[in-house]
């Protein structure tokens, strides 16, 4: 089993990464963080990436690299950009990453790579059925997963109720740029979790981003037909996920 690997983690404001010990979650090294490059461009962000390799002195002996985007990632090729530059739509982000930094990469979606994480090891690792991680910050990032297996770009942060993008209301940001109290806000989001539910009869969500660690002035307040915890990876879930992705998948067992 591979034991190491280097995660990073691009975000709208900073690209964070760190090589993570795979079967503890814990960083083997203190993490580094570099302002996202404005505009934030595919080849503009691949030079900060390469950077970060640079300065952690990694070579393709010390493990593989896996990267949490902002995008929904298929086959090595970004076809949202959320945070960042348009450009990144149609990208082949694999080659653009192989060229510019002259490492094979894995790619994954960044609300994907957090729950990765957190199913491993943190609020979701002893939950069956079909889990929901769902990140309240500036935006809303969905992640899906049935007993373990992640179903990758789930963009349900977009959802429509009442006529209005959830994200409207239920992230993070609603809540202080409206000025609403813990418990209106917390109206929004059981509204938002509901709507889920009534979608997927989901068998509990995980609140991750900004809002976990904030989870306690909010949680009385929540209304949901489903159990809902708080992430406990914080901001290392997206790193830490993000190497988790370099492992072989793991097979689902056969029914009998």
């Amino acid at each position: 089993m591979i034991k190491r690997a280097l995660g990073i983690d691009v975000g709208g404001t900073g690209v964070k990464g760190a090589p993570v010990n795979l079967r503890s979650g814990e960083l083997a090294q203190e993490r580094l963080r570099l302002l996202t490059p404005q505009p934030a461009t595919p080849s503009a962000v691949a030079e900060t990436v390469f950077e970060l390799i640079r300065r952690f002195g990694w070579s393709e002996q010390d493990g593989p690299i896996g990267i949490g985007l902002p995008s929904v990632v298929k086959q090595g090729a970004t076809h949202t950009a959320g945070n960042i530059d348009p450009s990144w739509i149609g990208c082949d982000a694999a080659a653009l990453f192989k060229d510019c930094t002259g490492f094979p990469v894995t790619l994954l979606n960044d609300a994907d790579a957090a729950g990765l994480a957190e199913m491993r090891f943190g609020a979701g690792r002893d939950l069956p059925g079909l889990v929901v991680v769902v990140t309240l910050g500036t935006g809303i990032g969905t992640a899906l997963f049935y007993n373990g297996q992640l179903i990758p770009n789930a963009e349900l942060g977009h959802l429509v109720i009442r006529d209005k993008d959830a994200e409207r209301r239920a992230a993070l940001s609603a809540r202080e740029r409206y000025e609403w109290s813990w418990k209106k806000w917390a109206g929004h989001v059981s509204e938002y979790l509901g709507e889920l539910h009534r979608l997927l009869w989901c068998d509990a969500f995980i609140i991750g981003g900004g809002a976990s660690n904030k989870f306690d002035k909010f949680a009385a307040y929540l209304e949901c037909p489903a159990p809902v915890r708080p992430a406990q990876m914080a901001n290392l879930a997206g790193l830490v996920g993000a190497a988790l992705a370099t492992l072989p998948p793991v097979k689902a067992k056969a029914r009998p």
